[in-house]
């Protein structure tokens, strides 16, 4: 694990000399102080996210009519948010072992504290792990004081099980205040494909919500919390794979 470590060290120093890079580009007038940050999160933001619902959020219209067709690989980003899951999260891991997919997975530190052990794995195999608050709140709604104790607590869990001081947060509800980021020096993820899968059960509507959206470079939001995402999931990766599409952690595409 120490060599693990040392390794991710390493790219994290790139990724941070990038976002750092990006964070300093602005638009519009000095007042409006809009920050383009679309290296972390696929969209520009403003200096503080409204509350919209993750429903809201990154959503382009379906498209059914026009199934992928891509000669070229190209690359995305799973990405799956509130677990890790006693039941579903492994049952995720196999599928991707076995696929050889790679995903970024974003924690809730309570989930990540009651199974210490799937948090290890996870790391363990390869993939990201990412912040998701400890108790799955809506940081805008929330005091500076508070909402930096949320991520800081979910810190703490996740280095201690894997020795490592995560980079990236992925806000609740895609929430997010631009000034955290100097109290927690951690960078947001966002998406740009939202399966909804959280709004039905229906496997065959989560995958084809995916793969009707899904273009080069989009990072996917799923979540490892249901027995039907995860069946999605998988069915996800099949799809794309087959269409020409390799997986990548989220930091890949951020870091090039």
């Amino acid at each position: 694990m120490e060599e693990k470590v040392k390794m991710r060290k390493k790219k994290w120093a790139v990724v941070l000399l990038a976002a750092a890079a990006a964070l300093l580009l602005r638009v519009g007038s000095q007042e409006e102080q809009e920050v383009v940050v679309a290296c972390v999160t696929g969209v520009a933001e403003n200096e503080v996210s409204d509350p919209a619902s993750e429903q809201e959020q990154g959503i382009r219209q379906d498209n059914a009519d026009n199934p992928i067709d891509h000669e070229e690989q190209m690359r995305v980003a799973l990405t799956f948010d509130d677990g890790p899951h006693p039941v579903y999260t492994p049952r995720l891991l196999d599928g991707l072992k076995a696929r050889g997919v790679h995903a970024s997975f974003f924690m809730v530190g309570e989930n990540a504290a009651a199974n210490p052990e799937l948090v290890e794995r996870i790391y363990e195999e390869g993939h990201l792990i990412g912040n998701h608050t400890y108790s799955h709140q809506q940081l805008t709604t929330l005091s500076e004081e508070a909402a930096t104790q949320e991520l800081t607590k979910t810190q703490e869990v996740l280095e201690q099980i894997t020795g490592e001081w995560p980079l990236y947060v992925r806000p609740p509800f895609g929430s997010w205040n631009r000034e955290l980021e100097g109290e927690v020096s951690m960078l947001p993820v966002l998406w740009s494909v939202d399966s909804l899968d959280w709004t039905t059960t229906n496997t065959a509507e989560i995958v084809r919500r995916v793969v009707t959206q899904v273009k080069e470079d989009d990072i996917i939001l799923m979540h490892d919390y249901y027995a039907s995402s995860v069946e999605a999931a998988l069915q996800v990766v099949d799809q794309l794979q087959t269409a020409g599409f390799t997986f990548v952690t989220a930091d890949e595409l951020i870091a090039e």
